[in-house]
């Protein structure tokens, strides 16, 4: 009787810790006491496009592209789906998001297979199922996100949150796809090697096209210089690939670790892009590519471990909008996202897409053939990877103090067409704009010194928060969809949806 009253109790000791840490979690985006000031009109303007009456979209209606559509699978083991304890950084940002008004982060995940009055797949199943394989530790490899984007996650900062969050509860997979160089002479190192001696960074992002192709990373670096080379510190990845252009009359790579040569490319002018793969020494402490002449052309480096984890491979690229991704030689494309097997395809773009459409560099028909074409194109690629588009954050201009910004305008056409596109093509949506808290936002951030002085990037902290904000709606969707009831209820019609903002 002593004994069985004694375990009792340590159980309870034991078990308060946790409830605490899930009290916290579930409170910690709570809204706040004011609702969020309603978006402004503009009236001179056209109203932003919505789904016709004969074309309403539901949710559990939404399905994938027939090619993207990956087969049934048998029934896994079932997988307890529980919120982790927050970390002390994110904790941190929800008290500083509760003083910007942020709100608790939802994202729609629809229904892609009905099971009666259920749900048997979500358009964020694929993705999920790898974390239950890394959660009850069944997985033997990594899993992997794609995440495109522009100069919002260039830096790094806002996947670097996704990714830390990620890994402190799945597991780390590895750093992935890496660059050359960093674009610019600032910024952290972490997804690019130290380069030295002449190399040329070319994007697709840039006015004039380049005239070398690019893959899925949307720059490639050209050595201008004999022995160009670029180090990588490693931290015991078993192997690397190459990725590299065989340019006509380029010089020849090879790549090194602590000295030691583990592979060579010898351009033969083909023009394609090709893959070397190479095996690194145990203990080995550094890995350099060097170009031993003119015109050798990097399209990327990955150095990944085997072991079960997370791994998010930025591909972000400043000024990019979906149109300019496509710039990317689609052979390179898919060959080179096939190979990454992701499991989940994120696309953080619209920003640019917005500014186009209000300097008249673009049409809302263009915005959305190039948002679809994309995300199709990348499905194609990865037919078995879940998939989430993530609609761009506040926008604003004028000057001289935060209470002279008013919001840019198109945003809401863009959120609406993003949203349109996601749900039909198969995909989750997340409507940042609205957790971040809607209109007014951004100049909250400005006032609290979390934006530059551009109006347009955040900084600091304000991006710390966007990748909160992306990761818990990610997890919060991921325990959600545990009970299939939640999935199958029909949502309002897209149009009453979006006239509902």
């Amino acid at each position: 009787m002593f004994q069985a009253s004694r375990g009792r109790r340590w159980a309870v000791v034991l078990l308060v810790p946790f409830l605490l840490g899930a009290l916290l979690w579930a409170s910690s985006w709570s809204a706040p006491a004011d609702p969020p000031a309603p978006r402004h009109a503009r009236a001179p303007r056209a109203p932003r496009p919505a789904a016709s009456p004969e074309k309403s979209l539901r949710l559990a209606q939404a399905s994938a592209p027939a090619q993207a559509a990956p087969a049934p699978s048998a029934p896994a083991p079932a997988v307890s789906r529980a919120l982790p304890p927050p970390s002390p950084r994110a904790l941190k940002l929800y008290q500083l998001g509760k003083k910007l008004g942020v709100h608790e982060p939802h994202l729609e995940d629809p229904c892609v297979a009905p099971a009666g009055t259920t749900c048997a797949r979500t358009a964020l199943s694929p993705f999920f199922e790898s974390l239950d394989a890394l959660s009850s530790r069944a997985a033997s490899s990594p899993t992997v996100i794609s995440a495109f984007g522009n100069s919002l996650i260039a830096g790094d900062r806002i996947v670097d949150v996704i990714r830390e969050e990620l890994g402190a509860t799945f597991g780390d997979g590895g750093r992935g796809v890496l660059a050359v160089d960093r674009l610019a002479a600032y910024g952290p190192r972490v997804r690019a090697g130290f380069a030295r001696g002449g190399w040329e960074p070319r994007t697709l992002g840039e006015l004039k096209l380049a005239e070398l192709p690019f893959g899925i990373t949307g720059i490639y670096h050209r050595s201008t210089t004999t022995k160009a080379s670029s180090r990588f510190a490693l931290d015991r990845e078993p192997r690397g690939t190459l990725w590299w252009l065989d340019v006509p009359r380029a010089g020849r790579l090879s790549v090194h670790a602590d000295g030691q040569e583990l592979a060579r490319a010898e351009p033969q002018g083909s023009g394609q892009a090709q893959a070397l793969s190479f095996d690194i020494p145990e203990g080995a402490r550094h890995l350099e590519v060097v170009a031993e002449g003119r015109g050798a052309t990097v399209l990327g480096v990955v150095l990944q471990h085997q072991r079960p984890g997370i791994v998010l491979d930025t591909l972000g690229v400043p000024s990019a909008d979906a149109n300019l991704f496509l710039r990317a030689r689609e052979d390179i494309f898919r060959a080179q996202l096939a190979e990454r097997s992701p499991r989940l395809l994120l696309f953080i773009l619209g920003g640019n897409e917005a500014k186009r459409l209000e300097w008249g560099r673009s049409k809302l028909t263009e915005v959305e053939e190039g948002l679809r074409t994309f995300v199709r194109r990348s499905r194609a690629a990865a037919p078995g990877s879940a998939c989430l588009v993530v609609g761009p954050i506040d926008a604003v201009r004028g000057g001289n103090g935060p209470s002279k910004l008013v919001q840019r305008p198109y945003l809401d056409e863009v959120i609406s067409i993003e949203r349109q596109i996601a749900l039909s093509e198969g995909c989750a949506f997340f409507d940042i704009f609205s957790a971040m808290g809607g209109s007014g936002s951004l100049a909250r951030f400005v006032q609290a010194g979390l934006v530059h002085e551009d109006l347009v990037h955040p900084r600091g902290h304000g991006l710390d928060i966007l990748g909160q904000l992306i990761t818990d709606a990610l997890l919060r969707s991921w325990v959600d969809a545990a009970d299939p009831r939640r999935q199958a209820a029909l949502a309002p019609p897209l149009q009453a949806s979006e006239e509902a903002r």
